[in-house]
């Protein structure tokens, strides 16, 4: 049977300059998607690069079924498949010509066996029309379309995104997501981001992490639900916004036709002309950075 949970326990990483990047992580990831939320700095892509065996940790653990992925780094690499952050390829070589030499270094040595998997892969990520383009000329979509069919080569049991869909269009945004969640149907899929709506759309559960701590973490729609009531929106000119973050929790602003939108987090109506509203993700997301002073 295949393995189908990672558990990370009391996971900690502290670099030679001393800043602790992650600080007692402790998570259970089933199959499936799953989000990490977090902003800019909050330890994100130190614990890609500690579960896809790129670094150790100063301490804690690691476990996909029955790999200690510590201890046994080429057991989890076999079946591991990676999208980092910052995805480097030789820019003058063909998408296929060049899926074709990971497809070597993964281990699949048949000439037979590998034009099948390198067609197969290159059509389910629609890049067959270009396979014979250098990857140079592609769109920054249809190189994280090539990223994602690097990472599924081997039939991958565990499978990591870092900051996947980052200065993507909205279109290539929606292919490139709806790519993620037909291969999260099967397997664990590991989906690093900032960006709240790509969890929103994908992921059935998530967690929060700020400063290298798990600050939160379940699922979307129940982490909405604790938020019901005590969502509250204001429509203020730009300033008045210092003055309002002195009365109250402003948890995020959006500019709106040359005027600020303010929510605030409060259990009751905080008076001044508030509105109650629906919560999103996006409150849930910045709430919590809010209450453990974390910045995004």
């Amino acid at each position: 049977m295949r393995p189908t949970m990672l558990i990370i326990e009391n996971l900690t990483h502290v670099y030679a300059n001393g800043v602790k990047a992650l600080d007692e992580v402790n998570l259970t990831i089933p199959r499936g998607m799953y989000g990490l939320l977090g902003p800019n700095g909050a330890g994100k892509s130190t614990l890609m690069r500690t579960v896809a065996t790129l670094q150790s940790p100063t301490s804690g653990h690691i476990r996909f079924g029955d790999i200690d992925v510590l201890k046994s780094p080429d057991q989890l690499r076999r079946i591991l498949g990676y999208l980092p952050q910052d995805f480097g390829v030789y820019p003058r070589v063909s998408a296929y010509d060049m899926l074709d030499h990971m497809a070597v270094l993964k281990g699949i040595a048949g000439t037979r066996e590998r034009k099948d998997v390198v067609e197969s892969l290159l059509n389910q990520v629609n890049l067959w029309n270009v396979r014979k383009k250098a990857i140079a000329g592609f769109s920054g979509g249809m190189r994280q379309r090539f990223g994602i069919a690097q990472a599924l080569i081997g039939d991958p049991r565990l499978i990591i995104v870092d900051e996947p869909t980052a200065g993507l269009d909205p279109e290539e945004r929606n292919r490139f997501l709806n790519l993620l969640a037909e291969i999260g149907e099967n397997v664990v899929v590991i989906l690093s981001t900032h960006i709240v709506e790509d969890v929103s759309d994908l992921c059935p559960a998530m967690a929060i992490i700020c400063d290298g701590r798990i600050v939160k973490e379940g699922a979307p729609a129940d982490l909405v639900r604790q938020l019901s009531g005590r969502i509250w929106k204001k429509v203020i000119d730009k300033a008045e916004l210092e003055a309002a973050k002195a009365r109250h929790q402003v948890i995020s602003t959006r500019l709106l036709a040359g005027r600020t939108v303010i929510h605030v987090l409060a259990d009751q109506d905080p008076g001044d002309g508030f509105d109650l509203v629906e919560g999103g993700l996006e409150d849930v997301y910045f709430s919590t950075l809010s209450n453990t002073r974390c910045a995004a």
